[in-house]
This record gives C-alpha cells, sequence and structure tokens, in this order.
C-alpha cells in the first residue's frame, strides 16, 4: 500500500514510520520545512524511545520518505491519514479543526482517483463527515471514501503501542474502504488483535471516551489520596485493593500531580464541549476537568505547608518537569503550574529533566537547569519530585542527603519508599501516604 500521512508531528511520525515498519510505502508530509529538514538529516523532532532507529531503518529500506509538498504525496497514495494538530481552541475548549480542514481542501485538490482519506488526529464527532463534504465539493466526480482511525498512543511507549495495540479502531461505510483498511493493517493478524469496525461517528466518540474514562480514573485516585493523607490510609494499597478487581484493573491508578500531556486535558475539554453543544452534557467529564486542574495548583501549596508555610528563600531542586516520563512533551505538564507558583511565593527553583529542558526553557522563566540530578540537588533546601523519569528512582540517598543543605523530599510521585528516605534522615511527604505515628 502506498501511505501519504499528512502532518509529521508526533502521532504522524510515528504512525508513518511504523506504517513503513509493516512494509508500506510511506511519505510523511509537514508544511514546516525545518522540521522535514531535520527528518532527512535523521535528526528527530521529538525524543520518543526507538524512534530515531525506526525512522533510520525504514528511510534505509526506502518505505519512508518525507517531504513537503501535499500534491505529490497524496496524488500517488492508496490511502492518505490525516494526523494535524487539533490544539485547544481559545475561548470555549473546542478542538481548533482548522488544520484538519485545511488539509481535507488541499487534498481535495491532488486527487485524482479513489482514495480513502483517514482521520488520524483526534477529532470531534462530526469532523469526518465534515472532510467529506469538503472533498466532494471540490471533487464531485471523484472516487473517495472518508474514514476516521483513532490513535491510541502513550508518549513513551507509542511504537509498542502502534505495533502491538490492544485494538484497532476503525470508521468506514463501505466495503470498498474496509478492504483498504484492513490491508494497511493486516500485519496486526498475525498476533490477532481486535480489529473494531464501526461508523464514521462511532470511531470519534471512542476516541474521546477512552481518554476521558482514563482522565476520570486518574482523577479518583487522586482524590482518593487526599482522603487517605487525612485518615492515614496508605494509597497504595488502597490502589492494589481495588485494582486487583477485573472490573475495575490496576492501570491508571498511581496518584500524582495530575494529569497533563498533549492529549487527556485537551480532549476532556473537547468531549466537554461537544456534549455541551449537542444537549448531552458530560457533568462527570466536567468534573474531572476541574478538578484536576485545581489538583495540579494545590500541589504547590503542598510544598509551602511541608515547608512551615513559606518557601521564600528556600532552593527547591525539582526532578522532572514533563508531563510524564519517556518524553520531552511539556503540554500542560503540573511543572508548568507548581514552579511559577512556587516561585512566585519567593522559592529559588533548580530543575533536571532527562530530555526535557529545553522544552521547558520555552515555558518557563527563572529556573537554574542543572546537568544531573545531584548537581540540582546541591545546597537545595528541599527535593521536589514532580516526573517519575526511572533514572530518579536509582539516585543514591547518600549521596543526595550528602548534597543537600537540608533533607527534606517532598515526592509528588511516589517513587521513593517513605520508611527507606526517612530512615536516610529525610524528612519525607509523599501523595496519599500515611504519615509516621508521633
Amino acid at each position: 500500500m502506498r501511505i501519504a500521512m499528512i502532518g509529521s508531528g508526533y502521532v504522524g511520525l510515528v504512525s508513518g514510520a511504523c506504517f513503513a515498519q509493516f512494509g508500506h510505502d510511506v511519505v510523511c508530509v509537514d508544511k514546516d520545512a525545518d522540521k522535514i529538514a531535520r527528518l532527512l538529516r535523521g535528526e528527530m523532532p521529538i525524543y520518543e524511545p526507538g524512534l530515531d532507529k525506526l525512522v533510520a531503518d525504514n528511510v534505509r529500506a526506502g518505505r519512508l520518505a518525507f517531504g513537503t509538498s501535499l500534491g505529490d504525496a497524496v496524488g500517488a497514495a492508496d490511502a492518505v491519514f490525516i494526523a494535524v494538530g487539533t490544539p485547544t481552541r481559545r475561548g470555549d475548549g473546542h478542538a481548533d479543526l482548522s488544520y484538519v480542514y485545511a488539509a481535507a481542501a488541499e487534498i481535495a485538490d491532488a486527487i485524482s482517483r479513489y482514495t480513502v482519506i483517514v482521520t488520524k488526529s483526534t477529532v470531534p464527532v462530526g469532523t469526518g463527515r465534515e472532510v467529506a463534504r469538503i472533498i466532494r465539493e471540490a471533487q464531485p466526480a471523484t472516487e473517495f471514501d472518508v474514514a476516521s482511525n483513532p490513535e491510541f498512543l502513550r508518549e513513551g511507549a507509542a511504537i509498542e503501542d502502534f505495533m502491538k495495540p490492544d485494538r484497532v479502531v476503525i470508521g468506514v461505510e463501505s466495503q470498498r474502504a474496509r478492504d483498504v483498511m484492513a490491508a494497511i493493517y493486516r500485519p496486526l493478524n498475525l498476533i490477532q488483535t481486535p480489529m473494531v469496525f464501526t461508523n464514521i461517528e462511532t470511531a470519534e466518540v471512542t476516541k474521546y471516551a477512552g481518554n476521558a474514562f482514563l482522565a476520570t480514573k486518574i482523577t479518583f485516585i487522586n482524590e482518593i489520596a487526599d482522603l487517605c493523607e487525612k485518615v492515614g490510609a496508605d494509597v497504595h494499597d488502597v490502589a492494589r485493593g481495588i485494582g486487583l478487581d477485573g472490573r475495575i484493573g490496576r492501570k491508571f491508578l498511581h496518584p500524582g500531580p495530575g494529569f497533563g500531556g498533549s492529549c487527556f486535558p485537551k480532549d476532556t475539554l473537547a468531549l466537554a464541549y461537544t456534549a455541551r453543544e449537542v444537549g448531552a452534557p458530560q457533568t462527570i467529564v466536567e468534573q474531572v476537568i476541574d478538578v484536576n486542574n485545581m489538583r495540579k495548583k494545590r500541589m504547590a501549596q503542598k510544598v509551602i505547608n511541608f515547608c512551615g508555610g513559606s518557601v521564600a528563600g528556600v532552593t527547591v531542586a525539582v526532578l522532572g518537569l514533563t508531563f510524564k516520563a519517556n518524553t520531552d512533551d511539556m503540554r500542560d505538564a503540573p511543572s508548568l503550574d507548581i514552579v511559577p507558583a512556587l516561585q512566585a511565593a519567593g522559592a529559588k527553583i533548580v530543575a533536571f529533566d532527562p530530555e526535557g529542558m529545553e522544552e521547558a526553557a520555552r515555558a518557563l522563566s527563572g529556573v537554574t537547569f542543572a546537568k544531573t540530578a545531584y548537581d540540582a540537588a546541591s545546597d537545595a533546601d528541599l527535593l521536589l519530585v514532580i516526573t517519575e523519569w526511572h533514572e530518579f528512582r536509582g539516585l543514591d540517598p547518600r549521596r543526595i542527603k550528602e548534597v543537600m543543605r537540608q533533607p527534606r523530599i517532598v515526592d509528588l510521585r511516589n517513587i521513593f519508599d517513605p520508611d527507606e528516605m526517612r530512615g536516610f534522615g529525610f524528612t519525607y511527604e509523599g501523595i496519599g501516604r500515611p504519615k509516621p505515628r508521633t
């Protein structure tokens, strides 16, 4: 199959490289000439484990190419995937679909034979119909189908998620389009991946419903963590106790400072907006949004309270700035709320993140960036863990204590064992963990 991937950002680049690994001929297109130039030099515009090798292998094999000409890529394609951004629109929280519709208009100018146009971007219900209308209006005589194929990629594990997915959801409404999509994903038949074929609207809702449910799970366990702190319970034992119930499951029951990233914040907002627009308000989702926003803001106050009510003149060593580990993505990261609030309260911030400091420097001002976690901790009055990078779990507590001015830790990801850290002489506080009895 010949595939054109419109948009070479996170979703487009990962999907394009993985489709090439399936054996298809893929051209990834982007209007950003600098991004394409970097890709042609073998430089990845994002950090995703294993992506650089996957891209290099498939470029070398002649299955993956990059360019800025949408017309050339689309004209030769059997399927065209729209994987452009759908950021939150200012003012109302709805998804900004201008890039999707602009891509549809350009695709309409380029197709001349039967083509399946697939929305890979996360889009509200009804978008696929509008894409079809745009193309049909411009090309009334050309045969085409529109399909919806939402992505379910976790940043930091995107390649594995694409190559070994739990399921593939495909919204189509003709046998011809279904056959094309089945052929594209045929390599997954070998591992018996469930293929969920639906109509277009169902596929679009499925993406938003999935992300909203996971965001709800995170928010639920965060509120349970607050309860645990008040009553002396341990949220991790609670999470295990309920997660072993097969009806609930153990995933996404990890307490923290609130969810962020490129998906959950904007997708919950877009779902809430769409639902209100059609008269089916999602009150649970709206509450999840509000609770999560408040939680990120409350985390700075948690640190201030831990320090006795003031952080004026306190040097805080921040470990982790990205919204999660194994990515350089700073979008809606909790650190973007926590760090400025601590600075406004008089704290000096020294931070280290294994991959996110370049992106963080664009979003945060007045932060000193350290070369290592130990450098960040040097002469600090408090160690604050915001992101759960695996390498932080292996830090030597003795060395950390030795270089700090005051051995105090606020662990917003519970990566350390409270008893162990207190045994090393740290004053320690986590999320939803019982405080030591006096």
